[in-house]
């Protein structure tokens, strides 16, 4: 490899671990962030040459023997790979606070164009027209429409039912299977909504936009086919998600022992790209001045 082609791995070195270290940093700083999922750096040897090598004639006098050796060029980072294992519940008290034990995520929809997206942090609240929100204000998605003499089975936007005449709401509970039982005044009680969830072929391939918020790419496909909600296949506890734990908070995934090794590892990895870079500006410096000499 040439010294120029030296430098280059080094650059390539730094731009690469430089990802890296913002990975970690990004994982770091998220070690409180509710429903956060931590993520991990990737690395790939990029292009290589083919340097043809010749070994000396054998005694039978047939000629030298050709090789072929890959010399790499460089490091490249090969992806982001987000960690989607069930990070801890954390007691709240709060019945708006949900965490899910096992698989699927919340579905919520933007009000404002129709865009649904995936998320496992569920602190959500009641807004001011009933509806039960992110705090984007995107709202979280299920069977709605239930009363006191029928279940709910419109798809559609959370939000509190109206109570019956002459009564008022007193409190709401939301259970394992998602459904939001209302309480009123006289004592009777209603299941007018159900929180629904969504499970992916490969959670993997899902695209985080931000705010703990993924949206379904390529082959994060749902395993229902399309991101359609239905009874039979939403239900949290049936088809493979898991239930839902209202009052509880899921916590962040990060694990700070292994991030603070993964740091000192890159960081290492940085240092050495800037001392090949180093070392190759010196070299390349002693052969520039050779004629002076």
């Amino acid at each position: 490899m040439s010294l120029i082609g030296t430098m280059g791995s080094g650059v390539s070195a730094l731009q690469t671990f430089e990802k890296g270290l913002e990975v970690i940093g990004n994982n770091i700083a998220n070690v409180n962030t509710t429903g956060f999922k931590s993520a991990s750096a990737t690395y790939s040897s990029s292009f290589s040459n083919i340097l043809q090598m010749s070994s000396p004639a054998p005694a039978s006098g047939n000629g030298s023997d050709t090789s072929t050796v890959e010399i790499g060029t460089g490091v490249n980072l090969s992806g982001i790979n987000t960690n989607f294992n069930q990070g801890s519940l954390s007691p709240t008290g709060n019945p708006t606070d949900l965490g899910i034990s096992g698989n699927g995520f919340f579905v919520v929809k933007n009000p404002a164009d129709g865009t649904t997206f995936a998320t496992r942090a569920g602190d959500f609240r009641m807004d001011s027209q009933g509806y039960l929100v992110t705090s984007q204000g995107y709202r979280v998605q299920g069977l709605t429409g239930g009363t006191a003499g029928s279940a709910p089975g419109t798809v559609g936007d959370i939000k509190l039912g109206t109570p019956p005449a002459g009564t008022q709401l007193q409190s709401f509970t939301i259970d394992g299977s998602g459904n939001v039982v209302e309480s009123y005044s006289d004592g009777t009680s209603a299941t007018t909504n159900q929180v629904l969830m969504q499970n992916f072929q490969d959670p993997t391939a899902l695209v985080s936009i931000g705010n703990n918020l993924f949206s379904g790419m390529g082959s994060a496909q749902p395993i229902s086919g399309s991101l359609t909600l239905s009874a039979a296949a939403n239900t949290p506890g049936v088809s493979g998600l898991g239930t839902i734990q209202s009052g509880t908070l899921e916590l962040s995934n990060v694990d700070l022992t292994n991030e603070f090794a993964n740091l000192i590892t890159t960081q290492r990895s940085f240092e050495a790209g800037s001392r090949l870079i180093t070392v190759s500006d010196t070299m390349l410096e002693d052969i520039v001045n050779l004629k002076t000499r």
